[in-house]
């Protein structure tokens, strides 16, 4: 009977216990803070979700929802403000909203669900800024400014593991748009091209300025993309470049100068010498 009695007794402690730490599960996630100030940032479609405040006593963890796919859990029980959540938005057309959940330590919080906080939705395609280009190579050769641009990488891979290009994913969508100007001039110029090149006409007697910036036409919002870095064309200049006509009509009339006195001074020179020989060939007066 004591055994019996003893065993009802310890079973009836457990749902003591079981009920206690229910009742401390609730009470306590009924004070833990949520999420606030949550923003998403991502170029080039790698996305890292932040948020506030600093957790204290408690953790965050990241759920990822999008319209058709399955939830996605990210940075479970952690106690960073961000999250790096790029590899559960692979679907770059599907729209997402993130769930941040503050969550006890582990084993208090398996009564009830964990309060949290809602996220804006996000769209990785029509929402991730486009990163600074890289320009690859450019040359400029007489009145013709020829840049290639090459892709930025997305953190996605090909099945051989490759890094997939904005370029890959983005497609026709994608532009690219170089502004140019002469060396030490405020004027600029544009244009747009949907390939990997720029040829432009330019003035072969200057050197040019250009950056690159690409651009995606068909978004409502956030079209225009991260600037590269600005180059310069650095092609040698002769003297008539750098003054033009001017120091040529100069260098001309020094030249047709040096040129005649070159000519008239030996004949002015002979016929003095021609002078002075006939007069000492006349006779002096009285002799």
């Amino acid at each position: 009977m004591r055994n019996g009695n003893s065993g009802t007794e310890r079973k009836a402690q457990s749902r003591l216990r079981g009920k206690y730490l229910y009742i401390l599960t609730i009470e306590g996630y009924a004070a833990l803070p949520t999420a606030v100030n949550i923003t998403w940032s991502s170029i080039n479609f790698k996305t890292i979700l932040q948020w506030q405040p600093k957790p204290s006593g408690y953790f965050y963890t990241v759920e990822i929802h999008g319209q058709t796919s399955d939830i996605k859990r990210k940075c479970i029980r952690s106690t960073e403000t961000e999250c790096d959540v790029t590899d559960a938005l692979k679907d770059v057309k599907e729209t997402y909203v993130a769930h941040i959940l503050s969550v006890m330590p582990a084993g208090t919080d398996n009564f009830e669900e964990p309060p949290y906080a809602l996220s804006e939705k996000f769209t990785p395609y029509s929402q991730t800024v486009i990163g600074k280009p890289e320009i690859k190579n450019y040359t400029q050769k007489g009145s013709e400014l020829n840049v290639v641009i090459k892709d930025p990488l997305t953190p996605y891979t090909f099945p051989n593991g490759s890094f997939q290009s904005i370029r890959d994913i983005f497609q026709h969508d994608l532009e690219y748009k170089l502004y140019y100007w002469k060396d030490q001039s405020s004027g600029k110029k544009d244009t747009t091209t949907k390939s990997h090149t720029f040829e432009v006409s330019v003035e072969s007697t200057k050197n040019y300025c250009f950056y690159v910036q690409g651009f995606i036409p068909s978004r409502r919002e956030d079209r225009n993309g991260q600037t590269s870095v600005m180059h310069c064309t650095t092609a040698e200049r002769g003297i008539f470049d750098e003054y033009g006509a001017e120091v040529f009509i100069i260098i001309a009339v020094i030249a047709i100068a040096v040129i005649t006195l070159a000519i008239v001074l030996p004949v002015i020179l002979c016929k003095r010498k021609k002078v002075r020989a006939a007069r000492e060939k006349q006779p002096l007066n009285g002799v």
